[in-house]
Parts: C-alpha cells; structure tokens; sequence
C-alpha cells in the first residue's frame, strides 16, 4: 500500500473510531449544564493533527462532526455539525500546529494545552452567536451560561481528551510503525 493511501486508511479509522467513542461514551460534567455532555471524539482527531498535520486533524474533526450530526447527535442538526466543526477543529489546528513545529513531549503538551485554551476562548463567541440566533436561547441567558458552565465545560473537556491523547498517542504510533517499519513514525525519539 503506497504512503498516500495508508495515511488515508489511517485517517479514515481515526475518524471511524472518534465516532465510535462520541457514541459509546457521553455524559454529562457541569451538573449545572447536562446538556453539555462529554465525549472523547477529539482524542482521535488529536492524533490525526499529531501523525498526519492540522490540516489532517481538521479533516477528521470534520468527518467526525458530520456522522456524529447525522447519527448520534441528529437533533442538534447543522447547527451542531458547525459548533462541534469549529470546537474540535480549533484544538485540531493549534494542536497540531505547535506539535509540527516542536515535535518533543514538551511540544505536544504546549499544542494541546494551548489548543484547550484556543477551544475554550472560540466556543464563546460561537456558544454566543449559534445558541442564540439558531437555537432560540435567550443572549442573557447564554451570557449568564459562559463563566460557571461553557468555560468549565470546555476546559474540561479538552483536558480530558489532551491527557487522553497523552496516554494513548506513544503506544498508537509504536503500533503502526511495528505494522508497516518503513512508516517512520516512530523513528523521531523525541514524538
């Protein structure tokens, strides 16, 4: 299998799989707020910005977004698929931007944590403009919702599926590289 195609096999099963996890494992975090359920979609989507670019991560963050929209998360609709395109690919790209430049442990725990925030800061405006004007709810209400509920919800969130990430990243890579050695994942010591 040529290297184009391996990586969109690749991409393809880490989508499969952020969508598989957002439908198996979802539960609420902010007792204040149980519509806001967490879900580990992202720690896929992570990996794919970490192996493949942002660009990649973006690209899964999107297909996942879409068959969670279609499926699982069908009563949310477009508005969903665009607040979860937009969350999941912020951390994606700040992510995987940081990580491709500083390909070191410390590097990948600067992109995730700086993706976390990049997350945190963009739902703001996003829970701001999408809640209200599509869905109905009141500005002073989702302004009312920002500091004890969105703000947590998100940073938790993303620090969940970062350490996740964190956890799980080493291992993937080592596996896939002992699947096809002339991959050359794992050869960089410092990922």
């Amino acid at each position: 299998m040529n290297s184009s195609t391996q990586k969109m096999v690749r991409l393809a099963v880490l989508a499969a799989l952020g969508v598989i996890l957002l439908s198996i494992i979802r539960f609420p975090i902010i007792p204040s707020a149980p519509f806001l359920e967490y879900e580990p979609a992202d720690v896929p989507i992570l990996m794919a910005a970490f192996l493949y670019g942002p660009v990649s991560g973006f690209f899964v963050a999107v297909v996942v977004a879409f068959l969670q929209a279609v499926t699982v998360s069908s009563a949310s609709g477009w508005v969903g698929f665009i607040m979860h395109v937009i969350s999941s690919g912020t951390l994606a790209i700040v992510a995987g931007l940081i990580y491709k430049h500083h390909r070191t442990y410390a590097g990948g725990i600067l992109g995730l944590a700086l993706g976390v925030i990049a997350m945190t800061i963009v739902m703001i405006p996003a829970n701001l403009f999408f809640t209200v004007h599509f869905w109905g709810i009141p500005s002073d209400v989702v302004r009312g919702m920002i500091v004890p509920s969105i703000i947590p919800f998100n940073l938790l969130k993303g620090g969940l599926n970062g350490v996740l990430t964190v956890l799980i990243y080493k291992p993937f890579v080592s596996f896939i590289s002992n699947e096809n050695p002339g991959v050359g994942l794992a050869r960089n010591r410092s990922n």
